[in-house]
């Protein structure tokens, strides 16, 4: 039997990185769609640019990423994806560890996010990590998950807020 890989090391995004972004987010997106039965995602759409606080990527090249934005005067986790076939070798995982880091270095006092609830490798993966259900999110959370409901997400099934005391 071969030993598994090792998580491979997990750095802060450099602009080289930014065009394979995408390709792992739909890669991730295809397990996503088949586990809500094969119902397609919303493309994503923005009401206004939303400039990353931070982007980490594992691996050279990135077969991983996690980008957090500043939302509601915290730091707030917008999208973890990694690749199908590198998954379920602690690489998610790691990349969220490195992103509550980055997140407390930077003075945050909380890290939130949006997720599907009854997802396996969404709410109760982050609840693996820490996060708790979070029923009273501020105005700028409400208005996300406002956004969210617009763009067809809820139709997929339940969605809640989390967040982790940094």
């Amino acid at each position: 039997m071969t030993p598994p890989k090792a998580v491979p090391r997990i750095r802060t995004a450099a602009p080289e990185d930014l065009p394979a972004l995408p390709a792992i987010e739909a890669a991730a997106d295809g397990v996503l769609i088949k586990e809500l039965g094969n119902r397609a995602l919303p493309a994503p759409e923005l009401t206004a640019p939303v400039e990353p606080l931070f982007i980490l990527v594992a691996g050279t090249p990135p077969v991983g990423f996690a980008r957090v934005d500043a939302l509601g005067g915290q730091a707030h986790l917008e999208q973890l994806s990694v690749q199908p076939d590198s998954g379920r070798r602690g690489i998610g995982r790691s990349l969220v560890e490195a992103a509550l880091d980055a997140g407390r270095g930077r003075g945050y006092s909380w890290m939130t996010l949006c997720t599907f609830a009854a997802v396996p490798f969404n709410a109760p993966f982050y609840a693996s990590c820490g996060f708790e259900e979070f029923a009273r999110p501020g105005p700028a959370l409400a208005a996300l998950r406002i956004h969210e409901a617009q763009l067809g997400l809820d139709d997929l099934g339940p969605r809640i807020v989390m967040r982790i005391r940094l």
